[in-house]
């Protein structure tokens, strides 16, 4: 006699059952599987802090822009951010771990989106060292493929851009802003209320790109307005080259081998 019973969704492992994982009821527990998959990884790996880089994912490398088009006036800045990435690597603490209770830990770990753009020329000058760099990548309806060179063991995909946003910050020394649409705006706009509000810990944050960022945002008309003070306004600088951002970073508390402020929970 056949057991049907074996063959039923019921009869399933609960985590071997995707219909039911998948069920709106089981939102709570899939947030909290993204949040412990990365958090654990990380911690395998001995990743204590990072540097955030955001940016456009339009952004080509110089060698791939269009002449004449709007894009190629801003492919320079992958070629900054890639600078960028290798000089946080080779001298943040990524390449030389600090060997605490037996484990290894690297700190200024660069961490980007994952993607194409300013987020790939941020991992590539971190590989272009030899150095480790995460990639949070998050599934959107047009898929987003992980660019080449954030290490393939820290690769994460995404569900939740909640989650996604949490893991950029939690560990977070400090955030480097290139020019970039939507998203960048997203996601510089949440780390500066966090931080306007101390709903975070002060991190370091530089704009790279005068002439681009005082063009769309004008800054000065928000505190002219009284909608933002001055204090406000010193949250982050304004920089041009990866030197520049290097300086007025570690100017502003970033050190090699620091873990990262005390997070509330």
């Amino acid at each position: 006699m056949k057991i049907v019973q074996r063959d039923l969704p019921s009869y399933r492992l609960a985590v071997e059952d995707t219909d039911f994982l998948l069920r709106d009821e089981m939102r709570a527990f899939r947030f909290g599987m993204e949040y412990a998959k990365a958090e654990l990884l990380l911690r395998d790996w001995g990743v204590r802090s990072t540097v955030v880089v955001f940016g456009s994912a339009r952004i080509p490398a110089p060698e791939a822009a269009v002449p004449g088009t709007p894009l190629a006036h801003l492919s320079p800045w992958y070629g900054v951010a890639r600078e960028f990435g290798r000089l946080v690597s080779e001298r943040g603490g990524a390449l030389a771990p600090e060997t605490k209770g037996g484990h290894a830990l690297r700190d200024n770990v660069i961490a980007t989106g994952g993607g194409p753009g300013i987020m790939e020329a941020a991992n590539r000058g971190a590989a272009d060292v030899g150095a480790p760099s995460i990639g949070f990548n998050i599934v959107l309806p047009h898929e987003q493929m992980p660019n080449p060179y954030s290490t393939p063991e820290l690769t994460f995909r995404f569900h939740y851009f909640a989650m996604r946003k949490m893991h950029l910050a939690m560990r977070a020394n400090a955030l480097a802003v290139f020019p970039g649409g939507f998203g960048t705006f997203d996601e510089l706009f949440e780390i500066l209320t966090l931080l306007q509000t101390k709903k975070a810990p002060p991190v370091a944050v530089v704009l790279f790109g005068r002439e681009f960022w005082t063009e769309v945002v004008n800054f000065r008309a928000l505190q002219r307005h009284g909608l933002v003070d001055e204090v406000d306004l010193s949250l982050f600088g304004l920089v041009d080259t990866a030197e520049e951002g290097w300086d007025w970073l570690t100017a502003h508390g970033l050190k090699a081998h620091t873990p990262p402020a005390e997070r509330p929970g």
